[in-house]
């Protein structure tokens, strides 16, 4: 398919799967007029990427998710990098979390 199909069809803008080649994450295949194409399996990896950017992982987080699917795995999370990943992330919220609870603890002390 076409970057046009493959935009519309995963929801996301032409420049974005520019953006997205760009950067490693999707596979920048050419025809023989220089057009390029995608194959099915590429709209998986751009609705992986968008479902973890929009979870607050950056493009770089969303690597290991996305080379997971590409060795054949049915999800992104399959593979012992992007596991790693995750818990990362879940130790930064995590750590979020904490830091938002003292300081609704400390306003909540001098509105008393």
């Amino acid at each position: 398919m076409k970057i046009g199909e493959l935009a519309g069809r995963a929801g996301v803008s032409t420049r974005a799967l520019r953006y997205y080649e760009q950067q490693g994450l999707l596979p920048a295949r050419r025809g023989a007029n220089g057009y390029r194409e995608y194959e099915e399996s590429d709209l998986k990896l751009v609705a992986e990427i968008r479902t973890l950017v929009s979870s607050g992982f950056t493009l770089e987080d969303a690597r290991p998710f996305v080379e997971c699917l590409r060795a054949g795995n049915e999800t992104g999370n399959a593979c012992p990098d992007s596991l790693a990943v995750s818990r990362r992330k879940l130790a930064e919220i995590d750590a979020e979390i904490r830091t938002l609870l003292k300081r609704r603890a400390e306003i909540l002390s001098q509105l008393s």
